[in-house]
């Protein structure tokens, strides 16, 4: 029965907070950081890579379920990909922040108040397992 919830839990799909000043809420009420992922979703590789092998892997998600409150600021650039305007509006704004030469990807770590903890440009150089440690282990320091 057990194996069967840690299963279930696994299997769950990673929650993405669509609205940032939401999921700084949500960090602020549960003692965790934010961590902030700028992607193209439809036209860049590597957004699509580092979702695919880093952001999805298993010890990822397992590791951000518990520990972070994810926010993807997504800009689509096919016409049936792009979310409505107040949502582009949104992250627009956060881009105007957090990412003001554009990179993607772009990751920040950040705490509930938007200080930024550690930033990554494009695809970490390391595995998904060590990435995961050090993000891990910077949580870890802010509890």
């Amino acid at each position: 029965m057990k194996l069967a919830i840690v299963f279930l839990l696994l299997a769950l799909p990673i929650q993405w907070e669509p609205n940032f000043e939401t999921a700084q809420t949500k960090a602020k009420e549960k003692h965790q950081l934010l961590l902030l992922n700028f992607s193209g979703s439809d036209w860049c590789g590597p957004c699509i890579m580092l979702r695919k092998e880093y952001l999805e892997s298993e010890v990822f998600t397992a590791m951000a379920n518990d520990n972070l409150v994810l926010v993807n600021a997504d800009f689509p650039r096919k016409k049936k990909n792009i979310p409505a305007p107040e949502v582009v509006k949104r992250n627009e704004a956060l881009a105007e922040k957090y990412n003001k030469e554009g990179n993607f990807p772009f990751t920040l770590l950040m705490d509930a108040d938007g200080k930024v903890l550690k930033t990554w440009v494009g695809k970490p150089n390391t595995s998904p397992e060590v990435w995961t440690a050090q993000i891990k282990a910077i949580c870890d320091s802010h509890k």
